[in-house]
């Protein structure tokens, strides 16, 4: 992956901090974001990933610092204002109605409309297509448009939630933690609709606690620790034991085994 010899970063990210009241959640985070590569950001719980990626998604403001996005300085007021950039989030809830079909759920929010006699009504030929089409491309084989969402396995669910911001856009796409609740086969397919995305010159920002799964289909690699970032880097510059103890503080745990006479 050579994009970052080629690019500038998509995306970045100066000196964010964010304040809950007297609560730190992030404490000068620094990140840049590529066009064409996966960066994983990796840390345990209350590491602060979710409010980093809700403050680059436009769910939260910073208290401090600034977000560029294509070189220019973003002051986005809601997630609405982060779509419109091109930067979709796809959450671990995926926001779908399982009892709709694909191609419903697909075009949710976005429906495409034909006129009959003046009246608009959903032009279903067309989403039943685009959607059969979309997910042909990602490697499902649905029965059919009209197949329900909930009739699909987890991680199908998942690459119809990528494949839907694709389609409508997204030039940054953040996942948040998308293979935690998978088996091993669905996260494999997760992960190779991942590495589909970022061929096709999509930044893609993988949120995960999983160390193999970022190895997997990682270009660069964050560990958020307290609210800071511990530094990031390069695949081939990092062994996966050192990012599992880099995301666990394992210099934390080396000083406490050396005042307890390594008794830990």
């Amino acid at each position: 992956m050579n994009s970052r010899t080629t690019h500038a970063p998509i995306i970045e990210m100066k000196g964010i901090e964010k304040h809950f009241g007297s609560v730190i959640a992030l404490a000068g985070v620094s990140v840049d974001i590529f066009p064409g590569e996966c960066h994983c950001l990796l840390g345990d719980n209350g590491a602060g990933k979710s409010t980093f990626i809700k403050t680059m998604s436009g769910v939260h403001k910073p208290t401090k610092g600034e977000i560029l996005f294509e070189g220019h300085e973003m002051h986005f007021e809601d997630p609405r204002d982060a779509i419109t950039a091109g930067i979709a989030t796809v959450y671990q809830d995926l926001a779908m109605i399982p009892l709709m079909s694909v191609a419903r759920n697909f075009f949710m929010g976005n429906e495409p409309t034909k006129k009959i006699a003046g009246i608009s009504f959903f032009d279903r030929k067309h989403a039943d297509r685009v959607t059969m089409e979309e997910m042909s491309q990602m490697g499902i084989n649905l029965r059919g448009p009209d197949q329900a969402v909930g009739t699909l396995s987890g991680g199908e669910r998942q690459t119809v939630a990528i494949a839907r911001a694709v389609h409508f856009g997204a030039k940054v796409l953040i996942l948040d933690e998308p293979t935690s609740a998978l088996g091993v086969r669905q996260t494999a397919n997760v992960l190779a609709t991942i590495d589909k995305v970022r061929k096709q010159g999509i930044a893609v920002v993988f949120i995960t606690h999983n160390v193999r799964h970022a190895m997997a289909v990682g270009d660069r690699f964050t560990v958020l620790n307290r609210g800071k970032t511990l530094g990031t880097a390069q695949r081939g510059q990092i062994e996966p034991e050192e990012l599992q103890d880099l995301m666990a503080g394992g210099q934390e745990l080396v000083a406490l085994e050396g005042s307890l006479g390594g008794t830990v």
